[in-house]
C-alpha cells in the first residue's frame, strides 16, 4: 500500500492545491483507488464519493448506467471506462472522474478478456491558462499484466489507473 499511498499523496496534494476535486469508479481494483486516496490527510478537501462497480446491478443503482447507455458498449472496454469516468464526475459534480474496470483472475471474464486485464480512464476539465482556453481531458488505455494473480491484479489495476490520474493532472 505504501506504493499507492505516495502516488495518492501527489494527487491529494495537487487537487488540493488547485481546488479541485475527485470521484472515482472502480471495479477489479476493488476499492484499493479510493482506500489510497483517503489514506492521505486532508482528503475530504478533494475526495467526494466513489463506488466499487463490480456487477450490473451496481452499475444501474449506483452508477446510474441503464440499457440504453450501454448500447454499443461493453463492459471491461476503454469506452465503458470512459463512461464510468464521465459518470462519476456528473453524479458526485466534482471536477475530474477515474475509472477502472477489468478482470482480475484468476480467470478472464466473459467477454473474452484475459485475467490482468484492466481498461481505465480519466475525465476532467482543465484551464489552459497560457492561452486563457478552457480543454477537456478525456482518456483511456488498457492494462495487460498476463499475470493471473488475483491479489496482485488489484494492486496493479490501482497502481496503473493513480498513475494515469496523476499524468493527466501533469496537463
Amino acid at each position: 500500500m505504501a506504493r499507492l499511498e505516495s502516488m495518492a499523496a501527489e494527487i491529494g496534494a495537487k487537487l488540493k492545491e488547485r481546488g479541485e476535486t475527485i470521484a472515482i469508479f472502480e471495479s477489479s481494483s476493488g476499492g484499493l483507488v479510493s482506500a489510497a486516496l483517503l489514506a492521505v490527510p486532508g482528503a475530504s478537501r478533494y475526495y467526494q464519493g466513489g463506488g466499487v462497480i463490480y456487477t450490473q446491478a451496481a452499475r444501474s443503482e449506483l452508477a446510474r448506467i441503464g440499457e440504453a447507455d450501454m448500447r454499443g458498449i461493453r463492459s471491461s472496454s476503454e469506452p465503458y471506462a470512459q463512461l464510468l469516468s464521465r459518470r462519476a464526475r456528473t453524479i458526485f459534480g466534482t471536477d475530474w472522474g477515474l475509472a477502472e474496470t477489468g478482470a482480475a483472475g484468476p480467470d478472464g471474464n466473459r467477454y473474452g478478456d484475459a485475467p490482468g486485464h484492466s481498461c481505465l480512464a480519466v475525465s476532467g476539465a482543465i484551464d489552459f491558462a497560457e492561452t486563457l482556453e478552457t480543454g477537456a481531458i478525456d482518456f483511456a488505455e488498457t492494462l495487460e499484466t498476463g499475470d493471473a494473480d488475483r491479489e496482485a491484479n488489484m494492486w496493479r489495476f490501482a497502481e496503473a489507473a493513480l498513475d494515469l490520474m496523476r499524468r493527466a493532472l501533469a496537463f
